[in-house]
């Protein structure tokens, strides 16, 4: 109990020491004038405005830090590009239907993003991505592949029956793609392709800039 009451004592002691201080500035304030009045409280918002400036400067500065790094991280983890040809196979087809090429012979392959063993590119962000499909074949044939987006075809490589020569044709394109889209290559039926130690029958891809 004599505990309490001397914890009350103190407590009370302390909030009469309190607003005697208040008391005092109070009456500071009031003997003062106008102008020092108004200089004090310019100097005031001087010293807040200052703080303020040093405090949004610091901000930036840890800001384009931050901004600096995840556009690094952005970089290291998407780096795109693939180049891959058909390797000393010969003559591939006629076939009586359409068929995935498969161009296993990988000469570039960064980001893993171009499966060697299904022939398929599966985009790992979003993003505008560059594509080129050069083909080779005797012109006693039909040569006929055709670009494909998610089993949409956007863009044909042909070249004509000509007579008993060698030729060579090609085209590339630039494609919108979705984190996850497909991009591959099929021979359609009742064409050809051809591909040697020359690899000039080729399927290359990489990424453009990120959306």
């Amino acid at each position: 109990m004599s505990c309490t009451i001397l914890y009350l004592l103190l407590l009370l002691l302390l909030s009469c020491a309190y607003m005697s201080e208040v008391q005092q500035e109070e009456n500071k304030v009031q003997t003062e004038s106008p102008e020092q009045r108004g200089a004090v409280l310019i100097t005031a918002i001087y010293t807040e405005l200052t703080e303020l400036k040093s405090t949004v400067s610091s901000l930036k500065n840890k800001l384009e830090v931050t901004e600096e790094q995840l556009e690094q991280l952005r970089r290291n983890d998407y780096k795109v590009a693939f180049a891959a040809t058909l390797g000393n196979i010969g003559d591939l087809g006629p076939f009586n239907t359409d068929i995935t090429l498969v161009y296993n012979k990988v000469f570039v392959n960064e980001g893993g993003a171009y499966n060697p063993t299904t022939g398929i590119f599966t985009a790992p962000v979003k993003g505008v991505y560059f594509f080129s499909v050069s083909a080779r074949h005797r012109s006693t044939r039909l040569l006929d592949l055709c670009l494909f987006k998610n089993g949409e075809p956007m863009v044909n490589v042909i070249d004509h029956v000509l007579g008993d020569r060698y030729e060579s044709t090609a085209n590339s394109f630039s494609l919108t793609l979705e984190k996850g889209d497909h991009v591959y290559v099929r021979l359609r039926k009742n064409s050809w392709v051809f591909n040697n130690v020359n690899d000039l029958t080729s399927f290359v891809g990489h990424l453009l800039f990120f959306l």
